[in-house]
């Protein structure tokens, strides 16, 4: 590892925390009303349009049923475009409609919060598409899962409650307060480094060399590269994603687009202890997050700087620039790989499926943590509140006494609520890899044989459930086994979370508040940072590591031979 490579890590690191802790702040004045940024007006507009009432609650029930059917809606909305475009407007490039599997795998994709795209974005979709379809579900599919958060941390802060909170409202406020103004500056931050942001479909430009023209796909490029990030959604508008030189042009466009990754992750870590009044336990997440992000951020980055040992041999000098960036380097790539699967996001600015068999194994574990290390918005931080849960009832029976998280008791249902949370993704991800590798169907799209196709499936699937919507690229996908049965683990890993999440934030809400005692775990101390995390880590290591030692491990081991 070099002086400088760490010492842009570092800087990297300190940026995102000195800007998460102020937004954490102002996330959680938004959702107690204390916000208006002189949009009240449109706000109130919406409520009466919709017919929601601002101050009517909901039951846990009745939040999860409006969250399960809006999203519903917005996955059927999408398909419906996508297979319709060919004649809709805003189609300068006459796309036709898009397949029915496609279609089915990218509205769930969007609508997850996923973004996994098994199609050429320039080559397959309409303007309109792109906007009313893709960057309409990046907006609505983050606010999803920020409401869900705040329905969760209610059930810690009331008492005795019939209800968790009104998930129109939440969803509205997230939406335009928080997305939609951030969106805007870094859109116009993205367009004055060179991201298009316009309606025409196509331009002409000479090759430098031969003269001969070239024709680029253009598009309303900055206002969805800028929700995609803001959102952990990570959708690119072109094929080659970030690494695309219009969509990440320049080295102050990718600081910049890696600082949207994992800034409302973070801050959420600090809206969290806005909330529960005790800024100590925002601190206390964020720390466990850091305390796995960053000794993994370094393991990619050494990997990668170490390069190809049989390389290497042969005279090759300097690091694992396959599949990368000259303009980004190893630093960059590797901190990106390391950020966009720690937060749910799936961007790339280099391909995963070129990376040493270490520095591909850190991206695929911290998606198989279950997506709870930042984690994506909103998702990350009701994942990890899940973990604290199981986490301190190992604390109490060490002391054998009933387990408190925020002065509410921990008992069976909560424990079994999180245990879903945890094990429903590792099982949709072992399963269907299981079943991928033992299909004809699953291993006929392999680009690579042995140990390297197996992490490809691995990845494929643990993409999905995870929400991630980053890949392994070797792996073919878009034939209809994976098209529908990666659609089938992004439904499963987004919604079969989110109903028992909102389970545990009604049981809590119910729950009368206890004061601590000296026998009460403190859960803002090194103590609780240290047990969240290796509880993280243990659950995620018990799961995966036979399946990691059959793919990027052994790969490892046969490269080092």
């Amino acid at each position: 590892m070099t002086a400088n490579g760490l010492l842009q890590l570092a800087f990297y690191l300190a940026v995102l925390t000195a800007l998460a802790v102020p937004l954490g702040g102002y996330v959680a004045a938004v959702y107690e009303g204390r916000v208006a940024l002189g949009l009240g007006r449109i706000e109130r507009l919406l409520y009466r349009v919709a017919g929601v009432r601002e101050d009517e609650g909901m039951t846990w029930q009745r939040y999860a049923l409006a969250v399960l059917l809006f999203n519903g809606a917005g996955i059927l909305l999408l398909y419906a475009l996508q297979r319709l475009q060919g004649g809709l407007p805003l189609n300068g490039a006459g796309f036709a409609g898009v397949s029915p599997d496609v279609a089915l795998d990218t509205a769930v994709s969007f609508a997850t919060n996923t973004d996994w795209q098994a199609y050429g974005g320039e080559s397959t979709l309409s303007h309109l598409t792109q906007m009313l379809g893709l960057t309409v579900q990046n907006f609505v599919s983050a606010a999803t899962g920020m409401g869900v958060l705040v329905a969760l941390i209610r059930g810690f802060t009331l008492e005795r409650a019939g209800g968790v909170g009104n998930f129109w409202v939440d969803l509205v406020r997230g939406t335009l307060y928080v997305l939609l103004p951030l969106s805007l500056v870094l859109a116009l931050l993205l367009a004055w480094q060179g991201v298009p942001q316009t309606f025409e479909a196509r331009t002409t430009v000479p090759l430098l060399e031969s003269g001969a023209p070239q024709e680029i796909a253009l598009g309303p490029v900055a206002s969805q590269v800028a929700i995609k990030q803001l959102g952990t959604n990570g959708g690119g508008y072109y094929n080659a994603n970030s690494a695309h030189p219009l969509e990440n042009p320049t080295p102050l466009s990718n600081f910049v687009e890696l600082l949207s990754i994992l800034l409302i992750p973070a801050a959420l870590c600090f809206t969290f202890g806005t909330l529960v009044r005790d800024r100590r336990q925002g601190w206390a997440v964020y720390a466990a997050m850091s305390l796995i992000f960053v000794p993994l951020l370094l393991i990619c980055f050494a990997a990668e700087q170490a390069g190809n040992p049989v390389l290497a041999a042969l005279g090759a000098q300097g690091g694992n620039m396959e599949g990368k960036e000259v303009r980004f380097g190893i630093t960059g790539s590797s901190l990106w790989a390391a950020a966009t699967t720690a937060a749910s996001n799936g961007s790339v600015n280099a391909m995963h499926d070129s990376f040493t068999p270490l520095g591909g194994l850190v991206p695929l574990w911290l998606i198989e943590f279950g997506e709870v290390v930042f984690g994506g918005v909103g998702s990350g931080l009701y994942g990890m509140l899940a973990f604290a849960i199981v986490a301190v009832f190992i604390g109490g029976l060490m002391v054998g006494r009933t387990p408190e998280y925020l002065g509410k008791k921990v008992e069976a249902f909560e424990m079994k609520m999180a245990s879903l949370v945890i094990l429903i993704p590792s099982a949709v991800i072992l399963i269907g890899t299981a079943l991928a590798t033992a299909l004809p169907v699953g291993t006929a799209s392999l680009g690579n044989p042995g140990a390297h196709g197996f992490s490809e499936v691995l990845y494929a699937f643990s993409s999905g459930a995870g929400n991630n919507g980053s890949a392994f690229a070797g792996i073919t996908v878009s034939g209809r086994f994976y098209a529908v049965a990666i659609a089938i683990a992004m439904f499963i890993g987004r919604y079969w979370l989110i109903v028992p999440i909102l389970a545990i934030a009604g049981s809590l809400a119910a729950k009368k508040a206890v004061p601590a005692t000296a026998g009460t775990l403190p859960t803002h101390g090194p103590l609780f940072v240290g047990l969240l995390a290796g509880t993280v880590v243990l659950v995620g290591a018990l799961t995966f590591f036979p399946a990691l030692a059959l793919g990027p491990i052994v790969e490892h081991l046969e490269l080092m031979r």
